[in-house]
């Protein structure tokens, strides 16, 4: 393939994915109000279950107080961020959350819901690793979003060895 041929079809491609992640914005926003819709939960439940793995608890019932604990938290962390880091994040969500999104972006052909950890762990290195800024981006995004909302609480020190802000 000629050199020129692959700009093209690198051009085209990022233009039907900002169309398309456009289109699924207006459809499915990430944020409503400030908060994670059922569309940002979804990405976000599947983020926290493969990045804080070791962390979660085991067994399935306290495992899932503690992602809905998460998501809470990250409902809080998201109506404090200002108008413009809600829209990037809103935008990046709802990317996520529809299928040509979530394939191109973070190179996972199942739904969030119905992937393993191990195959999201996977889809999230190479989005870590990835040659395309973009990807990398939304990475760090993701990963440092879930653990900032996990670990500020509280009752997830301990697994850090974290004694807890200093007495004076």
């Amino acid at each position: 393939m000629q050199r020129r041929t692959l700009l093209k079809l690198g051009v085209v491609s990022t233009v039907v994915l900002v169309v398309a992640g456009g289109a699924a914005a207006l459809l499915s926003p990430g944020l409503q109000g400030g908060k994670l819709s059922i569309a940002g939960r979804e990405v976000f439940r599947a983020v926290g279950r493969a990045v804080l793995d070791q962390s979660l608890p085991r067994e399935d019932g306290p495992r899932q107080e503690a992602l809905n604990g998460l998501l809470n938290r990250m409902d809080e962390l998201t109506v404090a961020l200002p108008p413009h880091a809600q829209a990037e994040l809103s935008q990046l969500l709802s990317l996520l959350a529809s299928a040509p999104g979530r394939r191109t972006l973070a190179g996972l052909g199942e739904e969030w819901s119905l992937a393993t950890e191990a195959r999201i762990q996977q889809s999230l290195q190479e989005m870590r690793l990835s040659g395309l800024v973009l990807r990398r981006q939304a990475y760090a995004a993701l990963h440092d979003i879930t653990a900032a909302a996990y670990f500020s609480d509280a009752s997830t020190w301990p697994q850090l060895g974290y004694p807890g802000p200093v007495r004076i």
